[in-house]
């Protein structure tokens, strides 16, 4: 085992930096220094000093895992936290649950009873339902096509929103779900203009859906069939263009600019750090910034960060954060989702469609 000083927690910080979803990572490690800098200005987490331990989440689950792993069984980090997608959460989890406390920041798909891990993100309950029932009321929209890459989160979504969608004035008319790392939709593309549907559900990560974005509007389908995503986020636009995204909806906590006082704070400080040339600070950054506060935290309120002093966190627990107000549900966080139309190369909050409760 390492010999680490005694008041240095190492925390693995889990974040995309190749791959589809690599698009992400310079918010991911912009957000994730800010908090730690901000965090050992005061109490740092548990009064020890932070320290992240990168680790690319880009690539294949099981490397991601192998790695976390290591860093797990020699002491070299005491808890994981970080942005990933779910079938990389499924497997760190799978090898290092119920040993070290484990804050995964991400929109997910549902619970993970395994101890020490906490979901924080958004997941269909709060985010794509109530989401698709405000672009049917708002826009008419009730026969949907979902596209997305095929791997936990998109399916099960996609399964989840089926299921509520049933016996409901809105219905999934069919699921495509291809490969992390497509590139060509033209297959798609030409199945979605064939099905009678309203609007297409987006359950794409990161470059995916830059390309399915760019080829949809050039197909000429954004005229007649608004798009849902609770994943595109502001890279997604900046990378597409501002052509690609008419008619463009996202579902998500946080948005630059979304004009809350939580929200304020976080973006005066993010550019204050970094600059107007910043890497976009977005839901998926500030889910790494939540993620470390919510380590500090849990710290705060249990006295540790072990996994079986965190067991004591009582379901209720309320606390605030640039997102607003959290609530622990579980181990999972009850949070205020906003739905946003495409405006340019950013974001017009539309509408609060859910609420911590």
């Amino acid at each position: 085992m390492p010999d680490l000083p005694s008041d240095v927690l190492s925390v693995a910080f889990v974040v995309p930096l190749q791959g589809p979803t690599g698009i992400y990572g310079p918010s991911c490690l912009a957000c994730g220094e800010l908090a730690v800098e901000q965090l050992n200005t005061r109490h740092g987490i548990g009064g020890r000093q932070v320290e992240l331990v990168v680790v690319d989440g880009g690539r294949a689950p099981a490397l991601v895992a192998d790695e976390v792993g290591r860093l797990v069984d020699t002491g070299r980090v005491q808890a994981v936290a970080g942005w990933h997608i779910s079938a990389v959460r499924q497997a760190i989890t799978a090898r290092v649950g119920g040993r070290v406390v484990y804050a995964f920041g991400a929109m997910h798909e549902g619970g993970d009873p395994t101890p020490g891990v906490f979901m924080l993100g958004e997941r269909p309950i709060n985010q794509l339902l109530p989401a698709a029932h405000w672009m049917r009321e708002e826009l008419g929209v009730g026969r949907w096509a979902i596209v997305g890459n095929d791997y936990v989160f998109p399916r099960v979504t996609g399964t989840t929103a089926r299921l509520a969608l049933e016996d409901t004035p809105s219905e999934i008319v069919s699921e495509t779900y291809v490969p992390l790392g497509t590139s060509d939709f033209s297959t798609v593309l030409s199945d979605l203009a064939g099905l009678p549907i309203d609007g297409v559900i987006m359950l794409l990560m990161g470059q995916d859906a830059v390309h399915f974005n760019r080829q949809f509007a050039r197909s000429g389908l954004s005229v007649a069939l608004p798009r849902l995503s609770p994943a595109v986020e502001e890279n997604t636009l900046l990378a597409g263009g501002a052509a690609a995204h008419d008619g463009l909806y996202a579902a998500a906590a946080y948005f630059d600019g979304m004009g809350t006082a939580e929200s304020t704070e976080l973006a005066r400080d993010y550019y204050a750090r970094w600059g107007p040339w910043a890497p976009a600070l977005n839901a998926v950054g500030e889910s790494c910034y939540e993620a470390l506060y919510f380590l500090a935290r849990v710290a705060e309120v249990c006295g540790s960060l072990t996994v079986d002093a965190v067991s004591g966190l009582e379901s209720g627990h309320f606390y605030s954060s640039p997102r607003g107000l959290m609530r622990l549900d579980g181990n999972l966080l009850d949070q205020d989702v906003y739905l946003a139309a495409a405006d340019g190369l950013g974001f017009r909050v539309e509408q609060q469609i859910a609420r911590a409760h």
